[in-house]
């Protein structure tokens, strides 16, 4: 029977989650979040990381055996395990200004505005994130960058789709619906 497991992945404010919540919701596919797994629930959240054998034992539990499934973020560096699971790999680019754009906008949505301007109690958190993930593409610091992501792709034994995430969102699910429909099985 042929399986659709497909993973989304980019860097921060790329799109990845965005574009994969509405795939998973055009192709009627249950829908999964790296973040879900990776980060312990805290008030505020994103403080603290669970461990990667408890990611990947709650990832197995919830929805590694089934048929289909979208997983939206990253999972280089703790997740080599999943690869042998994915049907297809989606990689999303975008330029860095407008990444830069959408985390602070992300940032405001989620926390308050007020909250991340100067003198909110998650104005040092937003800028310390917002310049942690200014640096991707080079890859000059600590964590995800795009060098790394290359490196991983590069060893897929999937397909790997890549798109720019500043195109229109219909046109992406469009995109990745026909790539999908082409897969094997």
């Amino acid at each position: 029977m042929k399986s659709r497991r497909i993973h989304l992945m980019g860097a921060s404010g790329a799109g990845v989650t965005t574009i994969g919540r509405a795939l998973a919701g055009r192709l009627a596919l249950p829908h999964h979040d790296s973040d879900d797994y990776f980060w312990l629930p805290t008030v505020p959240p994103y403080q603290t990381t669970r461990p990667a054998a408890d990611r990947l034992r709650l990832m197995r539990e919830m929805f590694l055996p089934r048929l289909d499934w979208v997983l939206s973020g990253t999972v280089t560096g703790w997740g080599d395990e999943l690869i042998q699971s994915f049907d297809l790999v989606v990689f999303v680019t975008t330029p860095r200004e407008l990444r830069m754009q959408r985390l602070r906008a992300r940032e405001a949505a989620h926390f308050g505005a007020d909250a991340v301007v100067p003198g909110g109690w998650r104005h040092q958190e937003t800028e310390s994130f917002v310049g942690w993930a200014s640096h991707y593409e080079a890859g000059d610091r600590d964590g995800r960058s795009l060098p790394k992501d290359e490196a991983w792709l590069s060893g897929l034994p999937c397909p790997v789709v890549r798109v720019d995430g500043s195109r229109p969102l219909a046109d992406l699910v469009e995109q990745l619906c026909n790539e999908a429909q082409r897969l094997p099985g």
